[in-house]
């Protein structure tokens, strides 16, 4: 919606700098409708705690267990199937979940772990327990790692011809995976080469729905975006996901639109041998919302890959900007916008 005034030819450069600062305020302001695929349905859990007994926490149960927060069978009943009574198991898995992913540890489905736990996510389980001292990162469990007898490593990969989405050109998803692992490329001394052999590539990339013979599956959009290890290179993709190329070059078409570039540097991680990290605004954190765009690396995931691989000698660490600045300086931005924008508003409604 678009705001209409009157503007005197005297007040043209005010009005100018007005809807300037207008668009610039973007998402900000925007709202967006809610979406209603992947997990949305766990809402109606909102508030829950030890002692209740709602439709749909046995659901829960297994979205943790798949996640590697609670055993398999934990609260369940005799036949097997896990209950809908918010139990000693859930509690537990429920504040392991949310110390996990940097959450208030509260034991309870509050807003703000249910809002996490319905976010589009990796198909990677969380539980790797191999981290650094002071990082967030963790690295996969027995630590795995590409090996080549010669140095430095040179990995091949190809994206598939025939496992695809019909709206994406091959080249296009091309150009994003070239981008993803020129990045990596930069803090490691291993390359990445793409090759057209697709079944001679050491890391293979492709599209798929629901269960694609790899011992994982897909559930359609907003749910499990992607998944990836480095025991056999195959880095799969939901096919049900409406994906962008890159959010801000317009093919972000609906408000549920995943960014393909973000995920991508996230599932080339889990190739390389990194397992999820418990800090948000990282690349290997497991979650990422739709129309958001994480795609360079910070010094937490650099650390953690140059643990298993070493360091590029042409990359300098302090390169990196930090991450945990990132919301303070976007709230500034946003604030000083809209003190701006008063300003100019009461300066056009005092002259007009």
């Amino acid at each position: 919606m678009a705001l209409m005034f009157p503007c005197r030819l005297g007040h043209a450069a005010a009005c100018f700098l007005l809807l300037v600062i207008l668009s610039c305020a973007g998402p900000a302001a925007a709202t967006r409708p809610a979406p209603a695929h992947g997990w949305h349905s766990f809402k109606r859990l909102q508030d829950a705690r030890r002692g209740s007994r709602v439709t749909g926490l046995g659901e829960l149960k297994r979205y943790l267990a798949t996640f590697g927060y609670m055993p398999a069978g934990a609260g369940a009943e005799h036949s097997g199937e896990p209950t809908d009574a918010f139990d000693e198991h859930l509690e537990a898995a429920v504040k392991r979940y949310q110390s996990r992913l940097s959450l208030p540890v509260t034991g309870s489905l509050d807003a703000a772990t249910l809002n996490q736990i319905m976010s589009p996510r990796c198909g990677v389980e969380d539980d790797h327990g191999v981290s650094g001292v002071v990082s967030r990162f963790t690295l996969l469990k027995g630590k795995p790692k590409w090996t080549q007898r010669s140095e430095p490593i040179v990995l091949s990969y190809a994206v598939s011809p025939t496992a695809t989405v019909s709206y994406l050109r091959h080249d296009n998803v091309s150009a994003v995976f070239r981008r993803a692992f020129d990045r990596w490329a930069l803090v490691i001394p291993v390359s990445f080469v793409e090759t057209d052999d697709y079944d001679a590539a050491d890391i293979k990339v492709g599209f798929y729905k629901g269960s694609h013979g790899d011992g994982g599956s897909f559930d359609g959009p907003l749910g499990v975006l992607a998944h990836a290890l480095p025991k056999n290179g195959r880095l799969h993709l939901d096919a049900s996901e409406q994906w962008a190329l890159s959010l801000g070059d317009g093919t972000a078409t609906t408000s549920e639109s995943i960014d393909l570039e973000s995920v991508a540097m996230h599932e080339i991680g889990h190739v390389l041998g990194l397992g999820h990290s418990t800090s948000p605004h990282v690349v290997m954190y497991p979650s990422i919302k739709a129309l958001q765009k994480r795609a360079d690396l910070t010094v937490d995931d650099v650390q953690g890959v140059q643990m298993l691989y070493g360091p590029n000698p042409n990359f300098r660490l302090s390169s990196l900007h930090n991450p945990s600045m990132a919301p303070e300086r976007t709230s500034w931005v946003v604030f000083s916008a809209r003190l701006l924008v008063s300003a100019v508003l009461v300066i056009l409604v005092t002259h007009l």
